[in-house]
């Protein structure tokens, strides 16, 4: 049975607990990196150290007056520490603050869809093993065209994943800055320094350059890349239909007992949770879109980015940690019916040999024009009649005499499209 959501920890980063917790943690950090250059006297900074600390209830009612949330936190803090609250958000400006706890709630937030990226490519590369050796049949525009090892659907999935995974840590290798430079990003009131040391402190990288707010560019990254991800979750969803049809039948979601597909229908066995992750992968790609748009900022900085970000940044991560956490269940529980894959293939009497046919032929010293047609004819005949290709072809005097019984008969083995299939999967690392 698939597991319930349940993992309480993505949701945690995203709460107003750890967002002023977050706010907090980038004072501390401007105050000690102050304090160690001389700028904080020992006494002010320990009260601080001591004190700082929020309530959001509070904080919610300060806000009621200000209008400002940044200035309400502060106000707050300053009701615990005192007269030493003189030294918090010195030389500061809100985005210091914002963009900097932002940037660590997405290393939060990335680090956590990363280990579920790594449980989601550790189910499909044991898949690719267990299904391997297993004949299914490959389709292009949805047609029959030659048989292929199940475990290469499973390989092509591990593959895209290992990308994924590598755009992830470049994602969160991007956001993972912080900035302490002032209003319009000039360290006109704040020794450059200070931005340095903070950022050890949260143990983020300090920007090169910023105006009043880190750049969007970085955070229009981390949504694409949570795009991408959904991307390939919804190419693994849309699959797994397709294999569920009822005329296809080769895979089915796990349908757990006690389960019902439809109110109308007792024998329904819906591909629902594929069908979710197809859908729901429309709205990683909508946010990723809305990222983009706030990368164009008026001048050193305007807040057209920042509603659009409360919704896109805590959506998209806590979206594409659930997908994929529900993906990794799905392919664990996934069924396989290789008979059915079998009963699929021989649907077509033997017409998935065409191309080997065609292939001996050439090989044979007839022309690749004559010997497409000698093989085009018979398939059509096939196909229309219901016969059986290999009948057809021997059948063909022209093609008998320029292979012979006994080769014919050897190009109607479904062995060579399973002989590379270790190799693959050696070369994506799975073997």
């Amino acid at each position: 049975m698939i597991a319930r959501y349940t993992l309480p920890e993505m949701e945690r980063i995203w709460t107003v607990e750890n967002r002023y917790r977050c706010w907090l943690e980038v004072e501390l950090a401007a105050a000690a990196a102050m304090h160690e250059m001389g700028k904080i006297p020992g006494a002010d900074y320990k009260e601080i150290c001591d004190k700082a600390d929020f309530d959001p209830e509070r904080i919610a009612e300060i806000e009621e007056s200000t209008r400002h949330d940044v200035i309400a936190f502060l106000t707050n803090v300053a009701e615990y520490v005192g007269p030493a609250s003189r030294w918090i958000h010195y030389g500061m400006t809100s985005s210091d603050v914002l963009d900097t706890a932002t940037a660590m709630q997405l290393k939060q937030a990335g680090e956590l869809i990363l280990s579920q990226l790594h449980r989601l490519a550790e189910n499909l590369k044991l898949k690719a093993r267990e299904y391997r050796h297993t004949l299914c049949m490959g389709r292009s525009h949805g047609i029959h065209a030659e048989p292929s090892s199940f475990g290469l659907k499973f390989a092509l999935w591990y593959d895209e994943t290992q990308r994924n995974i590598k755009r992830l840590e470049d994602a969160i290798s991007i956001v993972s800055v912080g900035q302490i430079s002032g209003a319009v990003g000039n360290y006109a009131h704040l020794d450059p320094e200070v931005e340095t040391r903070a950022c050890k402190h949260l143990e983020l990288q300090p920007v090169n350059i910023s105006t009043q707010v880190i750049q969007r560019d970085r955070h229009a990254q981390f949504l694409f890349t949570l795009a991408q991800i959904g991307s390939t979750l919804e190419k693994i969803a849309l699959e797994i239909r397709h294999l569920q049809r009822t005329e296809v039948r080769e895979a089915e979601e796990n349908f757990s007992k006690g389960q019902k597909g439809s109110s109308a229908m007792p024998h329904k066995r819906n591909p629902i949770l594929s069908e979710q992750l197809c859908g729901l992968a429309r709205i990683l790609r909508a946010n990723a879109d809305a990222a983009l748009e706030n990368n164009a900022l008026w001048h050193e900085r305007d807040i057209s980015h920042s509603s659009v970000e409360r919704v896109i940044l805590p959506d998209s991560s806590i979206l594409t940690h659930y997908m994929l956490v529900k993906s990794s269940a799905m392919i664990e529980t996934l069924a396989v019916y290789p008979d059915n894959m079998m009963k699929n293939i021989e649907l077509t009497h033997g017409l998935v040999f065409s191309q080997a046919l065609l292939l001996h032929l050439a090989n044979s010293g007839m022309t690749r024009e004559n010997a497409y047609a000698l093989v085009q004819k018979e398939a059509m005949k096939s196909i229309n009649d219901g016969e059986d290709f290999q009948s057809l072809i021997l059948a063909n005097r022209e093609i008998r005499d320029a292979l012979g019984r006994d080769e014919i008969a050897a190009i109607f083995s479904y062995d060579r499209y399973l002989k590379h299939a270790d190799f693959i999967l050696k070369r994506c690392g799975i073997l």
